[in-house]
């Protein structure tokens, strides 16, 4: 945790005369690249771009709910974001008598806006570097134990420092592996309504079979608003809110595009690993990936028939089978593609590079050179329980969805007397109640079975028989019986009534309960075997790599080295493109409306569509959206996005939103861990087939008139 200061000047310094398309960059830190950027074709100046005291375009791009990334198209607060990103809101409002999933949902009016009290968007205020300020105090001399107690006094001294005006938040992370801290200081906004999303054989046309892949012709957007209160502040959902006033909004352009056009994404990528060393990289690729990927194969292939079956079934799996199939096909397009670029031999020459050049130096050597076989050395020695807890995470936390509805009740089962005396029962058997009725509305207990049947073989499989519970191996499959015939906590009429009735003899029942008996005991086994062991891996692994990185950009201060995502907003920038991944073949960078038809006509389930999309194909009425005769669906780009830039606007050279962010192709998935240039190509929704389904399918032009288009 020890930092030299100099490599920050270094760092904050360099030459960025050269850099490609690869990085992800801090908006704060846009004079930096600015110039860069221009070489690109960007016409806009820093200042239009990031500003802490004047309107920008930071000022129309809002983290949505914490995951995914959204843009300000109208003076209301008009969002859009990704139909994926919005899916969770569309089917909490779906029912069999009200499909929105299947039909759409365009509100005619304002007062046809759906509340949604469970989303938040948040904005960014400012982005400081705050690193001196963090490390101040911080020696030499001092342990490691006591320099990270003397950075965490920092941070939460600086942060209450900062959180003081009105709702806003301030919160400081680290970048680079700790080599520097900057803050961001934020506001959430909390009343975010649904005002439109078209149906899923647009929003999710090609479904499992297209995602990650190019061609693409996915219409995945969907339209929130923010509101406000009488002042323009942050206030809870309230009928009488008004529509959120924004300080800046992004204006739409309806222009032709071409291949080498400038773009630039703006948003909130969540993570990558760029600096992984070559045992970290074999571990992800050989081990860890495969074992997920079998996890959730299992988990789609339980759910698939059942949602194909019945239809209240379908809605109330639709987004969960999304979310797991999304990490499912990005693997292992991840796998291969790593494969393909030789990405673990790449790395030991790095690390051979990286020695060689720490041995040029006494004190380099003294510093680095040990650095790389220290880190595979600890990943080998660690990696037992690395592996266990990735497992664990796909087992209790992604599978059957019984252990965590369970898991709400340890408080209340358990603590009972203690909240009954601090007058907190009832508060906690509401919070239980409101959880179940939740839980159940979105559940099937024949499929979640079979998810834990499934599951739980690979769980005793994959996992060393010495972390699990005493007795599990052999004895699951009673307890599948016993928990899925008797427990009473999947039964919504029986919970109901325990819930409503709650008091000492149900306690005492529920102490006994199957399904929470086996819950605790496999979240125990692993909090005690496994927890303590990867928690003491990762502190050693974060101090290496922070080391690890330290001497990359002390040894060679004029690479342009840019801080791996962790949630926080950053700008990525290249240009219109194509790509030729594999012999033989080459991408064009657009798709338009025919290849839908085109695929509609494959038979695949997954490009189905409706009578009212398929006539209005044949009238090709485009309007003002179509270019030389054609209407594009997608495009793609040379910019470096990963999870969290699902969302992202796609902005041109003069600030005009011309598309929206939503997938990579599968040959760019390895881009989190190494990025290839050649390769390397993110998916957008084009913005003007955004307006023609709003305005020609979903026959809400109002929505489109809100707009500021740029012809």
């Amino acid at each position: 945790m020890r930092k030299i200061f100099s490599l920050l000047i270094l760092f904050i310094s360099f030459n960025f005369s050269a850099i490609a398309v690869e990085g992800m960059w801090i908006p704060s830190l846009i004079d930096m690249f600015h110039s860069d950027m221009k070489t690109y074709g960007l016409k806009l100046t820093p200042e239009q771009i990031y500003s802490t005291n004047n309107s920008s375009l930071k000022d129309a791009i809002i983290q949505f709910n914490g995951g995914c990334t959204g843009e300000i198209v109208s003076d209301q607060g008009l969002i859009l974001t990704n139909h994926h990103c919005g899916l969770d809101a569309i089917q909490k409002h779906s029912s069999p008598e009200n499909d929105l999933l299947t039909n759409g949902f365009w509100a005619k009016d304002q007062s046809q806006e759906l509340a949604c009290p469970w989303l938040k968007v948040t904005f960014v205020k400012e982005i400081r570097e705050v690193t001196k300020e963090v490390m101040q105090g911080v020696s030499d001399k001092m342990s490691d134990a006591e320099v990270m107690k003397q950075i965490k006094t920092n941070i939460e001294a600086l942060e209450k420092a900062y959180s003081t005006k009105g709702n806003e938040v301030a919160k400081i992370k680290p970048f680079s592996q700790g080599n520097q801290y900057f803050m961001l200081v934020t506001e959430d906004y909390n009343d975010v309504r649904l005002v439109g999303a078209p149906p899923m054989c647009i929003g999710k046309f090609g479904g499992d079979t297209d995602n990650w892949v190019w061609p693409r012709h996915t219409g995945d957007f969907s339209m929130f608003r923010i509101y406000a209160g009488s002042s323009n502040e942050s206030v809870k959902y309230s009928e009488s809110n008004k529509p959120y006033k924004p300080n800046h909004t992004l204006p739409i352009s309806l222009k032709p595009k071409k291949e080498g056009d400038f773009t630039m994404v703006y948003g909130f990528p969540g993570s990558t690993d760029q600096h992984l060393t070559s045992a970290q990289l074999e571990f992800y690729q050989n081990l860890e990936r495969p074992a997920r990927i079998n996890m959730r194969q299992h988990s789609l292939d339980a759910m698939k028939p059942a949602m194909q079956a019945d239809d209240k079934i379908r809605i109330q799996y639709t987004s969960k089978q999304a979310r797991i199939a999304n990490a499912w096909k990005k693997w292992i397009g991840q796998i291969g593609g790593l494969k393909e670029l030789n990405a673990i031999e790449k790395k030991k020459e790095f690390e051979e590079k990286y020695m060689a050049k720490a041995g040029e130096k006494t004190e380099w050597k003294d510093k680095y050179y040990d650095v790389v076989g220290e880190i595979n050395k600890l990943q080998n020695e660690y990696g037992k329980y690395e592996f266990a807890t990735s497992m664990f995470i796909e087992y209790f936390y992604v599978g059957p969805e019984m252990f965590q509805h369970v898991m709400n009740y340890e408080n209340l089962v358990f603590n009972y007397d203690k909240l009954a005396e601090e007058g907190k029962a009832e508060a906690e058997i509401e919070r239980v109640l409101n959880s179940s009725k939740s839980f159940h509305k979105n559940y099937n207990k024949g499929v979640d079975r079979q998810i834990f049947h499934e599951l739980t073989e690979l769980y005793i499989r994959y996992v060393d028989n010495d972390l699990l519970p005493l007795g599990f191996a052999d004895g699951w499959q009673e307890m599948e019986e016993e928990i899925y015939a008797e427990s009473p906590l999947l039964d919504e009429a029986q919970e109901a009534d325990i819930l409503n009735n709650f008091g000492k003899k149900w306690i005492k029942k529920l102490q006994k309960d199957p399904a929470l008996k086996l819950a605790m005991s496999i979240k125990e086994s692993f909090d005690n075997k496994v927890r303590s062991s990867y928690r003491t891996f990762m502190i050693k692994r974060e101090k290496l790599l922070s080391l690890y990185v330290e001497g990359m950009l002390s040894m060679w201060p004029d690479k342009n080295w840019w801080p791996d995502a962790n949630s926080t907003m950053r700008i990525a920038y290249g240009k219109i493109d194509g790509s030729a991944p594999y012999d033989g073949m080459e991408y064009i960078h657009y798709t338009t409306i025919d290849g839908i038809i085109q695929k509609y006509y494959t038979g695949n389930p997954d490009f189905e569509l409706n009578e009212r999309f398929i006539d209005l194909h044949k009238k090709k009425d485009y309007g003002n959206y179509a270019q030389d005769g054609e209407l594009w669906v997608c495009f793609t780009a040379s910019n470096h996005t990963t999870g969290g830039n699902s969302g992202s606007p796609v902005i041109d050279a003069e600030g005009n939103l011309i598309g929206i962010n939503f997938d990579r192709s599968w040959e760019s998935t390895m881009s989190d861990f190494m990025f290839d240039e050649s390769r390397c190509r993110n998916i957008v929704v084009d913005i003007r087939y955004v307006l023609w389904v709003i305005d020609k399918y979903g026959e809400a032009p109002h929505l489109v008139e809100e707009m500021n288009l740029i012809k």
